[in-house]
């Protein structure tokens, strides 16, 4: 199986301690969001789960006890952008994350390691020029250290309306301006732009919209051949594997005034309060009438062989 951790919130970069805490005693509990008394138990096995799909702004509280996931296979999407703190208040400098992102690389190999530069919105500071800018000089740093970067446009879903009133989506002529010079910039750093649920208006200028977190993502990414039964699209276009996610909304203490998990700051504060390490739940702890269903799970790797490059 595949987990993620970075659908509802950031782990890496605020629940580290929980998450290793978590690998330690072999399990974790995740409480359905819309079903509040229902709650799911994964055994953290790496002959279970296939690979751990991390989405982080901030990587570096986990680097100290990296050793203890050595045994599963990984993939990180780490996002860095060029907002200042009006947009992300809690979000560590550029240059901060880039030389995280390069000691993971580092670690790891640049293959398991993508950039994400997402959501894109355009107002008066953050022009078509500055991304243009922004986008160029952070894929000059990471030259060597990944082979792709997601790109994708803000989507208006009501909390982001709601906590971004001014916020408003990118044109379609935006989007072809952007796209054009992004496609350009990745030739010059050989580094693949791709984007996902964004559909194919850009395909045009060579940048790829195949999906960011699809089984022959994550097949490249562990060097294994994967057997997954093919589900239905999400929003008729979406083949990314994001299930089974160990997460919480309204938990992200980022800030992003963009954010689409969670609802509000007096709510995340509320979360946070809860929090305690030592739980199985990310957020809280077991409560009377709760209802724990233990997860199926197995591994979807075809064999133990690794994946054959294929030459022609």
């Amino acid at each position: 199986m595949i987990l993620n951790t970075g659908l509802r919130t950031d782990i890496p970069g605020f629940f580290s301690e929980w998450f290793y805490n978590r690998i330690d005693e072999g399990f974790v509990y995740v409480r359905n969001p819309y079903a509040r008394n229902q709650i799911y138990s994964y055994k953290l096995n790496p002959e279970l789960i296939d690979c751990i799909m991390f989405c982080t702004k901030n990587p570096n509280p986990m680097f100290k006890k990296l050793d203890k996931i050595s045994q599963f296979n990984q993939y990180w999407h780490i996002t860095i952008t060029p907002y200042d703190e009006d947009v992300e208040p809690n979000v560590p400098p550029v240059d901060d994350v880039i030389e995280s992102f390069k000691y993971l690389s580092d670690r790891l190999g640049k293959e398991k390691v993508t950039l994400r530069y997402d959501p894109i919105f355009i107002n008066e500071k953050y022009t078509l020029e500055k991304h243009i800018e922004s986008f160029e000089y952070i894929l000059n740093q990471l030259e060597d250290y990944t082979t792709e970067a997601i790109i994708s446009f803000i989507d208006l879903y009501e909390k982001t309306k709601r906590n971004f009133p001014n916020v408003t989506e990118v044109s379609q002529e935006e989007r072809l301006i952007l796209g054009e010079e992004f496609a350009k910039i990745g030739m010059r750093y050989n580094i693949k732009v791709k984007t996902c649920v964004e559909g194919n208006e850009l395909e045009r200028f060579g940048i790829d919209s195949s999906g960011c977190m699809t089984k022959e993502v994550v097949e490249r990414a562990i060097k294994k051949n994967l057997n997954i039964p093919k589900k239905k699209a999400r929003n008729g276009e979406c083949y990314c594997l994001l299930n089974n996610d160990i997460g919480e909304y309204n938990s992200c203490n980022h800030g992003c005034i963009y954010c689409y998990a969670n609802s509000n700051k007096k709510l995340v504060e509320r979360n946070l309060k809860l929090h305690n390490p030592n739980s199985p739940l990310l957020i809280g702890e077991i409560k009377e009438g709760d209802i724990i269903k233990v997860m199926d799970q197995k591994s979807f790797i075809i064999n133990d062989n690794t994946m054959q490059t294929k030459l022609f």
